[in-house]
């Protein structure tokens, strides 16, 4: 068996631990039964509504999207009644009501049927812009008999480089619809972040290297850009964290030098076809493996430029869900990869923390008085096993050590293990006296494991 090394310089703040561990949508409330609890213990920082007019739990076909909330487009979008807030309000409510915040998606579901509804261009850019006006002034300022719920961050639309599924029109009209729309929404509401696009990927240079010639085409006033949205679907951590280097240096060169980077979809899959490959995909989706990728590729985001994680998906109705079971709602094994990273996004510092041994990805963090800290690990292979089953030639031993976080009363240590057998529960302790410490746990693939310090 294998020994590799873990250590961590609690002393050695490198920077703050950021919302890798966001997600697609809401909880869930069908008939009585809810996951409210599990979503608001893994402490997830946003919901973004894309796609949540799949969801009968959601108020389906009635939530969301700009045609279900303004079903007219020849109507005024100036008359409160022209708008049907009723069900998005709920949802949103319920996403706030979890201790999440929404990240609104103006736009509309992704449409795989052979008729298309809302991937349609709007007939008229600059009403389409000011319908999301009226929609922002009713969810934070009251309009039309609405609320203030402080959403921050407003993306126009989803993967407009996709056709026809998401944009059933030529990429010169979608740039035109993006200028149009945010220097509208930025002028109304400056305070706000308006971004997007959602792309479907940052290598799609023939949609990308277009799109941002054109929003900077008057180079002494660029369109907004608050932040830059991508997706990424994946087999490897490293290379979910790859494109956030290739987004910075791409928004770098557009000038762009303060977007934030926020990748918005993304999950396991191994291959789009043959259809064995994807069918497996979703499979590993809700296992073992699956929760090992999820963390793994949270604690490789949190190394790289990348300012925001969203997890597609956690409506309860879909393949891409492999945080919570259809239709009990229990939390599946991914769930609690999220669960463990919340434990350091919630101690808020990251302090350095170096692995030799790439198929674990570590990092540590340690709250603003000192008084606690953790380490997570997670050790990923993308082998053919979902449960780890047939893998033991593949265990290692891990030796963590770390330093700057000591007591005269010494330093407990609680190992919480998330493996075939364990949902992250606490399954030993230890108490340490010194400066410097040491442990060593055997590590199976697929497992996690997360060290609580307390002092």
């Amino acid at each position: 068996m294998r020994e590799i090394n873990v250590n961590v310089s609690f002393d050695n703040i490198i920077g703050k631990i950021k919302p890798m561990h966001s997600v697609n949508n809401g909880p869930a409330g069908n008939r009585g039964n809810t996951n409210d609890k599990w979503f608001a213990e893994a402490c997830i920082p946003y919901a973004r509504n894309h796609d949540a007019n799949f969801a009968p739990a959601y108020g389906a076909p009635h939530t969301v999207d700009i045609i279900a909330i303004f079903p007219n487009f020849d109507a005024d979008e100036n008359d409160p009644a022209s708008y049907d807030f009723h069900l998005t309000d709920e949802y949103n409510a319920r996403i706030m009501s979890a201790g999440s915040k929404v990240f609104y998606r103006l736009g509309n579901k992704i449409e795989h049927e052979s008729k298309r509804y809302g991937a349609i261009p709007p007939k008229d850019f600059g009403k389409w812009a000011r319908i999301c006006e009226h929609i922002i002034r009713h969810m934070n300022e009251g309009w039309a008999d609405g609320h203030r719920c402080g959403i921050e961050y407003w993306e126009i639309w989803n993967e407009p480089d996709l056709h026809p599924q998401c944009w059933d029109g030529k990429n010169e009209d979608f740039f035109e619809l993006y200028d149009i729309a945010s220097r509208h929404l930025k002028s109304c509401f400056p305070n706000l972040k308006i971004g997007g696009p959602a792309v479907t990927s940052v290598n799609n240079r023939n949609f990308l290297i277009p799109f941002f010639e054109y929003i900077t085409r008057d180079k002494a006033n660029p369109a907004p850009l608050d932040f830059f949205s991508f997706h990424c679907y994946a087999r490897e951590p490293d290379t979910v964290a790859k494109q956030a280097f290739i987004a910075r240096e791409m928004l770098d060169n557009a000038g762009y030098t303060e977007t934030e980077t926020i990748l918005n979809e993304w999950n396991y899959v191994r291959a789009w076809q043959p259809a064995d490959q994807i069918l497996y995909s979703y499979r590993t989706i809700s296992s073992l493996k699956g929760s090992a990728f999820v963390c793994s590729s949270m604690i490789a985001c949190q190394h790289s430029p990348l300012d925001h994680l969203m997890y597609y998906d956690a409506r309860i109705n879909t393949s891409w869900n492999g945080l919570f079971e259809n239709p009990s709602q229990r939390p599946l094994k991914p769930y609690w990869g999220l669960r463990c990273f919340s434990e350091l996004y919630k101690l808020g510092s990251e302090a350095a923390c170096s692995c030799d041994e790439p198929a674990v990805k570590a990092a540590a963090a340690i709250s603003e008085d000192g008084s606690e800290a953790a380490i997570l690990l997670s050790y990923y292979l993308d082998r053919d096993s979902i449960d780890g089953s047939g893998c033991d030639e593949d265990e290692l031993k891990v030796r963590i050590a770390w330093d700057g976080f000591t007591s005269a009363d010494g330093v407990t240590a609680e190992y919480r293990v998330l493996d075939a057998a364990h949902d992250a529960e606490a399954v030993s302790d230890e108490t340490f006296f010194g400066e410097k410490c040491a442990h060593i746990r055997r590590l199976p693939l697929y497992t996690t494991l997360l060290v609580k310090l307390k002092r």
